[in-house]
């Protein structure tokens, strides 16, 4: 099952510094040694809320692959050059089952729940 990597980044100034760039022209093989790939990277279009910078989506085959990544000796010697010149916010978030709803997920909750009693 996939999982995703999704970075909220924020680089001061807008513009990539000499490591930034640096950063920029290492990550994508260490991203790829581990099977990642980029899904989609840049500006984003707010349709509520702030969001301010870019956002970074990369796919992993699975959870174990994108730690593996992060954790990896190749990622650990270059993650410094984004972690001093931007601010992000780093997630992974796993693929959803093929026969996932969100009917169903709700339905889940309320089953969850019933007979719970009052919730404080």
């Amino acid at each position: 099952m996939s999982t995703y990597l999704i970075n909220h980044l924020r680089i001061p100034g807008g513009v990539p510094n000499e490591e930034g760039l640096s950063y920029l022209e290492q990550v994508e093989d260490t991203v790829r040694a581990h099977g990642g790939r980029w899904l989609a990277q840049g500006a984003v279009d707010v349709l509520e809320g702030a969001w301010p910078g870019s956002a970074v989506l990369i796919e992993f085959p699975s959870h174990a692959d994108a730690e593996n990544w992060y954790n990896s000796p190749e990622y650990a010697r270059i993650r410094s050059l984004r972690t001093d010149n931007s601010i992000s916010d780093m997630v992974l978030i796993d693929n959803v089952p093929a026969d996932f709803t969100v009917a169903g997920f709700a339905r889940e909750i309320r089953a969850m729940t019933q007979g719970a009693g009052p919730q404080a």
